[in-house]
């Protein structure tokens, strides 16, 4: 492992693409096993920010698309509307 190793997610729609990408540096160590520890640990420490960055931009882009179409849905209207609240449904 002596290069930098890119960490990378490609989200690609029909009218978008977007590149995430973090780099995991070399391992310092001559140790193999020490060397594989290192670079598992960066992986571990860099994956959830990785993921973190994709939910912001889909998260960006699913309220573009909600703006875009100029209303909500009325599921999504009354999901809204109870946004953190626990809702129980009448059966009967």
């Amino acid at each position: 492992m002596a290069a930098n190793t890119p960490l990378q997610a490609i989200y690609t729609a029909p009218d978008a693409t977007k590149s995430f990408q973090f780099t995991i540096p070399p391992a310092s160590s001559q140790d193999p096993f020490a060397a594989k520890q290192a670079h598992l640990e960066a992986l571990r420490s860099e994956v959830p920010k990785l993921q973190d960055e994709i939910n912001v931009y889909l998260t960006a882009k699913m309220e573009e698309d909600k703006k875009a179409q100029g209303q909500l849905s009325e599921k999504e209207a009354k999901e809204e509307e109870n946004y953190g609240e626990e809702v129980v449904e009448d059966d009967a």
